[in-house]
Formats: C-alpha cells, sequence, structure tokens
C-alpha cells in the first residue's frame, strides 16, 4: 500500500464497481486489508452470506441499514459502527426509501477485491447461481434461501 490520500469523489486508480446495483468505490487496497465507500439505492441489498476468512465493518454515514446478523435483526444509523466477525453469518439491506452512504472494510483482504471485479456490471438481471458462485470462489458463500412453511 502507497501512502497519501484518496480523496472524497474518487477511487484508487479511479475505479468505481457497480455490484448488484449498488456502487462500491475502492478507497484503500492492501494485503492486510482494504475498504471501500458504498452507495446502497433504496430496496437494494446482500443476501445473508458468510465471510468464512475476513472480518467486515460498515461505518453508517448516512442512511439506515437494516442488518441480520447471527439470526437476529438489528438497525444501523449515521455514525454507527456495525461488526461482523469472520464466520458469522450477515445480511444487509435498505429497506428505506433513501439512499444509505457507508464505509466497508474487511482485514484482511483476501479474494475480495478480486470478487468486485467479477461482479462489477453483471447486469441488471444477473443469474442467481452465477454470483452465488462465482461468490464462494472469491471466499464469500451465500446461504440458501430461508424456506417457507
Amino acid at each position: 500500500m502507497n501512502a497519501g490520500i484518496t480523496r472524497a469523489t474518487e477511487g484508487i486508480d479511479g475505479i468505481s464497481w457497480n455490484i448488484l446495483g449498488q456502487i462500491y468505490v475502492p478507497k484503500q487496497h492492501s494485503e492486510q486489508s482494504m475498504s471501500w465507500h458504498a452507495t446502497f439505492p433504496k430496496g437494494t441489498f446482500v443476501p445473508p452470506h458468510i465471510h468464512p476468512t475476513q472480518d467486515e465493518f460498515i461505518y453508517v454515514l448516512d442512511g439506515c441499514f437494516d442488518l441480520w446478523l447471527d439470526g437476529t435483526d438489528h438497525r444501523a444509523a449515521p455514525g454507527d459502527l456495525v461488526r461482523m466477525p469472520m464466520g458469522v453469518p450477515h445480511g444487509i439491506f435498505n429497506r428505506s426509501d433513501t439512499d444509505i452512504k457507508c464505509l466497508f472494510w474487511v482485514a484482511p483482504s483476501r479474494r475480495l477485491y478480486d470478487l468486485f471485479w467479477a461482479l462489477h456490471n453483471l447486469g441488471p438481471n444477473p443469474n442467481p447461481a452465477e454470483v452465488v458462485a462465482v461468490s464462494a470462489a472469491h471466499e464469500v458463500d451465500f446461504l440458501p434461501p430461508e424456506e417457507e412453511g
């Protein structure tokens, strides 16, 4: 990692990813950690999943997330820090009427940077099985949908 400043309006190397309708702008990347600014438009979400090799964090800047953490529902507001230890299942949802802006980071980086390149611009209706398979190949394991009963 090079010393320096990643400006508020920029990502490292000018990168901005469209990940399933959410905008991720990488701010820092090294072997030890990775951070990115994220914008979650209303109605977007990341389904329940596990990072078996990373701790993940979200610092909420604007808006409120609904979260599912290890089987329990939570809400995170501006200024809150969400801690998601490796191996703990979690889902992230914008059920509000406005965009949510936040800063994510993971430690260590592992294969997440490569996963975001693989998912970038898959389109408005990607094949869910492909997203799950690509994610698993990059150390992010999505949980099967809950059965209705």
